[in-house]
């Protein structure tokens, strides 16, 4: 499970990025003030960060400033004070990303998930797994082919990413938004129903009966996971 720092001295929003976080399989820790979130991020193991500029101690740039100096993990502002200035001064003292309040909590899973690959891509840390099995289904990743039980299935690259991308991240509950961003990605022109059509279409391939699936699950309100029994 991944875990995620929030520095944050408005508890209200700390906490309701927190439960959606945690919703979605992250594990969490918050810290109110800079001194504490700079304490938690360099002395525990934490997949991201996200920071606030506006702290009551010392500001979100000296944070990211004194994290830099011992880690490279993924830092991610969310604030309300972002303009050009400041997203200049963030990235000079070492930040990956922002995202301006309000935001949408879908836009900020996708950033997060986006950021923590990257990250892992770049430094060869996340897993490197050869096969995907949950129950009869079979996913062999290099050679992108997929079995259920004995038989082989085809799937055009996009429903084989799909396929992939929740099967790798099983139990976490997925937005439209977010999935079309991390499969179809950020800049892609691409409709949001896209999304439910190529579930549609996988569950058409690998379930039983696609009213009641076993493998890729609606969470009504939110989006889909993948099984994780």
């Amino acid at each position: 499970m991944k875990r995620i720092l929030i520095i944050e001295d408005d508890m209200s929003i700390a906490e309701i990025m927190r439960d959606y976080l945690q919703a979605s399989r992250y594990e969490t820790k918050i810290a109110a003030c800079g001194q504490d979130g700079v304490k938690l991020a360099i002395n525990s193991e934490i997949d991201l960060i996200l920071l606030d500029i506006m702290l009551p101690d010392i500001d979100g740039f000296s944070v990211c400033k004194a994290i830099r100096a011992h880690k490279q993990t993924p830092i991610l502002f969310v604030t309300a004070k972002m303009d050009d200035i400041d997203k200049i001064k963030g990235f000079a003292a070492g930040a990956d990303d922002y995202i301006c309040k309000p935001f949408s909590f879908h836009e900020l899973l996708a950033r997060v998930s986006a950021r923590i690959a990257r990250y892992e891509a770049l430094t060869g840390t996340e897993e490197r797994l050869e096969e995907i099995r949950i129950k009869e289904l079979r996913i062999v990743i290099p050679s992108r082919r997929v079995f259920l039980g004995d038989k082989e299935i085809a799937f055009p690259n996009k429903e084989f990413d799909l396929l992939l991308f929740l099967a790798q991240n099983p139990g976490k509950v997925f937005g439209k938004e977010q999935i079309l961003n991390s499969v179809w990605g950020v800049d892609a022109y691409v409709e949001i129903n896209t999304v439910t059509v190529h579930i549609n279409r996988l569950r058409e391939k690998i379930e039983r009966s696609s009213s009641n699936p076993e493998y890729i699950l609606t969470v009504w309100g939110i989006g889909y996971k993948f099984t994780d029994v």
